[in-house]
């Protein structure tokens, strides 16, 4: 079994991989997270290779490295991770009773006796917000939760509350999709499960 690497620090891909029994390492990769993309799904996948590709190109055996990037959509408007409070309750005042999309870019990077391939897809899932007022907003923003977060919300935390409807993959929304990474993974002929 070759030894798989999650080229991330987010302790929810840790979470999901581990949810699906799956045995890894944790290597985060170190660059800067820039691109010049607007489409959102074009820019998740740029994203998802730079990092998994600065992982893997450090590995000198065989293993499979596992690259992620995920961002919010907003009427086509790219929201990334809040920088600030303040720029955590603006986030969430343009999602709250809207509809917007979660673009989560997935890399994988796989080498075995000498022979090196990769795959790089992305996966968009819907979801609605119930209508929150500013009280909420800034409550839930005080808390903390929203802070390293695309969009300014965690659904798998105290955010849940606020989402209304969900079209898609849920795993997807917290940052791995989980049941496409197994297939395309299935497809290369590599074993996932521990």
């Amino acid at each position: 079994m070759r030894k798989i690497i999650l080229a991330s620090a987010s302790p929810r891909r840790r979470e999901l991989l581990e949810q699906i029994g799956v045995s890894f390492e944790v290597c985060p990769s170190k660059g800067k997270e820039q691109t010049a993309e607007t489409d959102p799904g074009a820019m998740v996948e740029e994203l998802s290779r730079e990092k998994c590709l600065e992982v893997f190109s450090g590995m000198d055996q065989d293993c499979i490295v596992i690259g992620a990037d995920t961002v919010v959509a907003l009427d086509g408007k790219i929201l990334g991770k809040p920088k600030s409070q303040t720029d955590a309750v603006h986030m969430l005042s343009l999602l709250r009773g809207r509809t917007h999309q979660v673009f989560t870019g997935v890399t994988v990077m796989n080498r075995e006796c000498g022979k090196t391939e990769g795959i790089t897809f992305h996966e968009t899932t819907q979801v609605s917000f119930y209508p929150m007022s500013d009280r909420e907003i800034e409550d839930y923003v005080a808390g903390g939760e929203p802070m390293d977060k695309a969009g300014a919300y965690g659904i798998q935390g105290k955010g849940a509350v606020f989402i209304r409807e969900i079209q898609g993959d849920y795993s997807n929304v917290v940052g791995l999709p989980l049941a496409r990474l197994y297939q395309e993974m299935k497809n290369m002929g590599i074993q996932i499960k521990g």
